[in-house]
């Protein structure tokens, strides 16, 4: 995070550098400015992000601004990739399915074949004369793939909806990691895993409000041509693909007809 940081920080003009681009062979890939992602139709997220999601030697970082920032988001990128392997060998045994079902379907995370990513987000100082009416840090949302990993710093925000459609506080918790299902997940299993949805509030105390806010966020996703259907066989939703499901729900990432699917 603290690196993270220092990106953030950086003038806005030696960011742009280093903005991703959605003609690129990676379009998830890089620095996203602030207050362009609307997770909200009414008002845009008061975020920045970098995501970093293959190991592409074309990939563009801050190597002279800091130097020290791609070995970092690499090997945090691994580690949480290895977490993410030891927790659907956990999900496999809970459903009681076949060994390495899931583990099978993410095999080329770090590559273009997979749009697994790692996500370092910063939420500025609140001005709190710009908000519009009910805006958010981050709209409410679920997330697309099979989970996500997050850490957050001890400032929280972030809110999950329960079953019963009422947001509870997900707490900053010291050296935690918080679990969330995602879209992919809960179509695999027939509903059992939820993809919760879940927002990031505006703080609600003047103090907090001039406080900025941090998380490193690891979205696990299946391999492209992985096949996503109901694994307890009772098809509730049609089989598809990794890269079809993501190109028919999320056209203004992944709409281009060339992006890779196969090796």
């Amino acid at each position: 995070m603290d690196i993270c940081r220092k990106f953030f920080l950086l003038p806005k003009d030696i960011k742009q550098q280093y903005a991703r681009s959605v003609v690129s062979d990676v379009p998830y890939h890089g620095w996203f400015d602030f207050q362009t992602e609307s997770l909200d139709p009414l008002a845009c997220d008061l975020k920045e992000v970098f995501n970093y999601s293959t190991f592409s030697s074309s990939d563009v970082h801050p190597v002279k601004e800091l130097p020290e920032f791609t070995s970092c988001i690499e090997s945090f990128f691994r580690t949480f990739q290895e977490l993410s392997m030891h927790v659907m060998k956990v999900i496999e045994l809970s459903l009681g399915i076949e060994t390495d079902f899931f583990v099978s379907k993410h095999q080329r995370m770090g590559s273009l074949l997979n749009p697994s990513a790692l996500r370092a987000a910063y939420y500025p100082p609140v001005e709190k004369s710009s908000l519009m009416e009910n805006q958010t840090r981050c709209g409410e949302h679920s997330d697309y793939g099979t989970f996500t990993l997050l850490f957050q710093d001890k400032n929280g925000g972030l809110e999950v909806m329960s079953r019963s459609g009422q947001y509870i506080d997900a707490p900053y918790i010291p050296n935690a990691v918080l679990l969330n299902g995602a879209n992919l997940l809960q179509r695999w299993t027939s509903d059992r895993w939820i993809a919760a949805k879940h927002r990031v509030r505006i703080p609600q105390t003047e103090d907090a409000l001039n406080r900025s806010r941090q998380s490193l966020s690891f979205f696990a996703h299946p391999d492209h041509d992985a096949t996503i259907a109901c694994c307890d066989g009772l098809d509730k939703y049609p089989p598809t693909t990794s890269i079809q499901y993501l190109m028919d729900k999320h056209q203004d990432i992944f709409y281009k007809e060339s992006y890779p699917s196969t090796a």
